[in-house]
């Protein structure tokens, strides 16, 4: 049958119905998962269309995914880091939604006192157990998604869960059919989708999904969770590991709408960013993240990578006041103690520091040679230079402007007699055997000492 096509306003055949494929021994795809060998990449040369979706948006596992790898939040942290996020996110909710466990009670807490702040944005979602009692619990609390796991890899549904194909589709729609009961829409959560048998199982079990929505009158979204991180962002690559192909299926195979659906990723071949990207060019509205990329293994998507490629894909920045990614480094520091990797992007405490000396020559005549953008205006983070034992004239003169604060009228340059004789002593310093960077107090001081009280310490 030939239909006009919602989606990209053609004729098109309407022929593509999968069936479920309950096969008897696990498809492991081992052709390209041999444990034993590094994961290969295969190509088919299938192309699929760009269609990223009129609105993208992001939304949050920090709460979830990403405390489930540090130590957990208090209440009150909690509360502080919803409360920024709401601030990051800005006043169109860029920072959709954002997802919290419910069975301590610290957690039933933190979510009471989050949504006592009235804050429309991000909208406070859970994740749960499907199970009748646990949807009744989220209902209690007056929450209106939950996101519930529905595994779809025969690692999971053969080898974890020891059931068919057949077994575990007919449990999950039961848990879905609860969740409608319930007057709770269900969020599910396809794990392991990078290892799946896509038009096996995957297809045919979201179009039942999608039916049983449209019966019940209540959305079901569908998050795509690459587990393992083994999605690829590339064209023509094969399923199951092709990220365009498995958004473009869910679309166009599984009747997914663009604003249903959402992409969850890992980092454990470091494509996390890509592949989200690449989720949201290929038509899916939502990219799930955390902050800082804090979660399991090697962590999930960073929010404030999607924050930056969000800008960068629409132009704008939609309301989003980027300077609290500052604000939110800070507090994981001071606050919860966590060490951010100091050449993490954005927020570590070297990502716009430079320290070979011409480089700095090329900041102390423009800033913009040597930074990646004003960061001081967009991240509230100054360029900076580190003084170590590569550090020239121009290094050690940019460093006093910048840790100093120097107007235009009072900053020095490098044929300053102070900037001549710091160097002197940080020669010094590296000839007799010194390994390490110098600190801002110590070159405050030997700067107080030099200059005579022209400059006091900080």
């Amino acid at each position: 049958m030939v239909e006009m096509s919602d989606k990209t306003n053609l004729l098109e055949q309407q022929s593509y119905k999968y069936a479920l494929q309950d096969i008897d021994e696990p498809n492991l795809y081992r052709d390209f998962y041999n444990y034993d060998e590094v994961p290969k990449v295969c190509f088919n040369h299938r192309r699929v269309p760009l269609g990223m979706p009129k609105e993208i948006w992001i939304t949050d596992t920090s709460l979830r995914d990403g405390q489930q790898s540090v130590e957990p939040y208090t209440a009150e942290q909690i509360v502080d880091l919803y409360k920024l996020m709401s601030k990051l996110g800005g006043p169109y909710g860029i920072i959709r939604q954002t997802e919290f466990f419910v069975y301590s009670k610290k957690d039933r807490e933190a979510i009471e006192k989050c949504q006592a702040l009235g804050l429309k944005f991000p909208e406070i979602t859970t994740w749960i157990r499907a199970s009748k009692e646990d949807f009744k619990l989220v209902k209690d609390l007056g929450v209106r998604e939950t996101g519930i796991l529905v595994s779809c890899s025969d690692y999971h549904i053969f080898k974890k869960l020891k059931k068919t194909r057949r077994q575990a589709m007919n449990s999950y729609l039961a848990a879905v059919a609860e969740a409608f009961e319930a007057g709770v829409m269900p969020r599910c959560h396809l794990e392991d989708i990078t290892r799946a048998d896509f038009y096996g199982f995957v297809v045919p079990f979201v179009n039942e999904l999608m039916k049983m929505s449209k019966d019940a009158g209540i959305p079901v979204r569908i998050r795509a969770c690459d587990t393992m991180g083994y999605g690829v962002p590339f064209a023509e690559v094969a399923l199951p590991r092709s990220v365009p192909g498995i958004i473009y299926g869910l679309q166009h195979y599984a009747d997914v709408p663009s604003e249903m659906l959402e992409w969850h990723g890992h980092n454990d071949f470091y494509k996390a960013v890509a592949n989200a990207s690449t989720a949201w060019l290929y038509g899916a509205s939502a990219v799930n993240c955390s902050l800082l990329g804090i979660g399991e293994r090697t962590g999930n998507v960073p929010l404030e990578a999607m924050i930056m490629e969000y800008a960068s894909l629409r132009g704008s920045l939609d309301g989003m006041d980027t300077t609290v990614i500052t604000e939110i480094a800070e507090y994981f520091k001071r606050n919860l103690g966590y060490e951010i990797p100091p050449m993490t992007p954005f927020v570590g405490r070297n990502f716009n520091v430079t320290r070979a000396g011409i480089h700095a020559d090329g900041l102390l005549k423009d800033e913009e040679i040597y930074n990646i953008f004003n960061t001081d205006k967009i991240l509230n983070r100054p360029a900076s230079v580190s003084i170590g034992k590569t550090s020239g004239l121009a290094g050690i003169a940019y460093w006093i402007n910048n840790n100093y604060r120097l107007s235009a009228d009072e900053a020095v340059d490098k044929r300053d007699p102070l900037v001549a004789a710091l160097k002197e002593w940080v020669d010094a310093e590296y000839e007799n055997g010194r390994q390490t960077a110098l600190s801002n107090g110590e070159l405050e001081k030997k700067i107080e000492e030099l200059s005579n009280g022209r400059f006091k310490r900080l």
